[in-house]
């Protein structure tokens, strides 16, 4: 073969091989997929995280590791107060990721607008799902009209926070697990008192206790289950809504306020689990409290109740839409039911696992414990798995948030203005039910 024929032929195979090379990437590319994930920066419980990709970094690492030619794709810059209106102009754009973290505040609409997959046939047709692996609690957060919608992610009971320095000052005896509303009102009329001779007390027995703190832990719920009526002449909201008017009667006329539990002046303050762990650490703990020990317990119980406190959960859920169901349903297994990356929460976030294997475990404990101080008390497994699966959780139907919030005002100002509680809430009651029949 003569030089020029060899160096044409040389040519040819050189530029067929650019061209195999080039046409399998574009294959390549065409067969990639790519699941969007729809989430937030930072915390749900509007407390510091700097931490808030990392866990889904990992578990995106492992699911792409698991599954060759796909890739997960998120919006790294969305903060919590606007995600609400980024999802909505991603949903009116038919842009709505396959899978999505879901505020409280939006779930109960999604539900109802179905924007949401029923994961019903898929739990049910996967054989390595078991829903009973979550807390009852978390789990039932998901679920609108006996329809599954979406899955839990991380979750935060409301726990007693306690001054211990204060009731030893006083003498008191720290509350047991199961202490109830009487003993309470007991150590809050105790520790009231006017220290500087002003006649006007400046130590309080407890600040930012609220009504449905009362009715959660007096076994009471104040709307039916599908939305239809409110409850509020129950012989139960009655008694919460009376017993938290009794507290407010202890300040006379005082108002409490955040600086005083921070200063050390108050008893007892309800807060979150992520809250608890947010300022048991530093550095947050020396800027919120650091003059007095602390530590948490359950809510105290009613007496038609038990030790019992609201539930917040976070949810993620899979688009209705969603082109790639399966695809989408692995993955939010691996953020919500895998255990290894459910552990990264109590490395990375503020909140619990909803899973009652990752949460009761030492491992937990252990993790928790290297945060804190030498000496620090750590919430035991047990404790918080006991609240968790005992928890409130608030009725899901369309209309949920706007009654809610209608209540809580109307009830918060029969507490401060001393109305009569059993008339006042009948008639309450009626308006209610008026806004939920129109």
């Amino acid at each position: 073969m003569k030089k020029n024929q060899r160096k044409t032929v040389l040519l040819f195979l050189l530029l067929f091989a650019v061209i195999c090379f080039r046409a399998g990437i574009y294959v390549s590319r065409e067969r990639e997929i790519v699941l969007e994930f729809g989430m937030f920066t930072g915390s749900n419980w509007d407390v510091e995280n700097v931490d808030s990709f990392v866990i889904f970094d990992k578990a995106i690492e492992r699911f792409e590791a698991e599954h060759p030619g796909v890739k997960i794709h998120y919006y790294s810059g969305v903060p919590k107060e606007d995600y609400s209106e980024w999802f909505s102009r991603k949903l009116l754009a038919g842009q709505e990721p396959d899978v999505f973290m879901i505020l409280r505040s939006d779930f109960n609409q999604f539900s109802s607008l179905g924007v949401m997959k029923d994961l019903g046939e898929l739990m049910e047709t996967d054989p390595e799902f078991d829903s009973g692996k979550y807390f009852t609690s978390a789990f039932g957060t998901g679920q609108y009209g006996n329809v599954q919608y979406a899955l839990p992610y991380e979750t935060v009971p409301k726990l007693m926070f306690v001054n211990k320095t204060l009731l030893t000052k006083e003498q008191i005896d720290m509350p047991e697990q199961d202490w109830t509303w009487e003993e309470m009102y007991r150590i809050c009329e105790m520790v009231t008192k006017d220290l500087d001779g002003d006649h006007f007390p400046d130590q309080f027995g407890i600040y930012n206790y609220g009504w449905m703190d009362a009715v959660c832990s007096n076994g009471g719920e104040i709307f039916e289950a599908d939305g239809s009526g409110c409850c509020f002449t129950d012989e139960r909201i009655i008694e919460a809504v009376k017993y938290v008017q009794q507290l407010e009667e202890l300040n006379q006329g005082q108002k409490i306020i955040q600086e005083d539990f921070s200063g050390g002046s108050v008893a007892f303050m309800p807060l979150t689990f992520a809250e608890y762990r947010t300022y048991k650490t530093y550095p947050y703990k020396i800027k919120q409290y650091a003059n007095f020990q602390w530590d948490c317990i359950t809510m105290p119980s009613g007496s038609h109740g038990a030790n019992r406190s609201q539930v917040d959960t976070l949810l993620m859920g899979i688009s209705a839409n969603t082109k790639h169901e399966k695809l989408a349903w692995e993955f939010l297994k691996i953020l919500t039911y895998e255990e290894e990356v459910q552990m990264e929460i109590f490395r990375h976030s503020q909140g619990a696992s909803v899973l009652k294997s990752v949460t009761q475990s030492s491992r937990m404990e252990e993790i928790i414990q290297a945060d804190m101080e030498e000496g620090d008390t750590v919430i035991s497994g047990n404790l918080l798995g006991r609240v968790l699966e005992e928890g409130y959780i608030s009725p899901q139907f369309k209309r949920y948030e706007q009654a809610m919030s209608l209540a809580d005002s109307e009830v918060g100002k029969i507490v401060e203005s001393k109305k009569a509680v059993d008339s006042s809430l009948k008639i309450l009651q009626r308006t209610i039910n008026d806004y939920l029949r129109q």
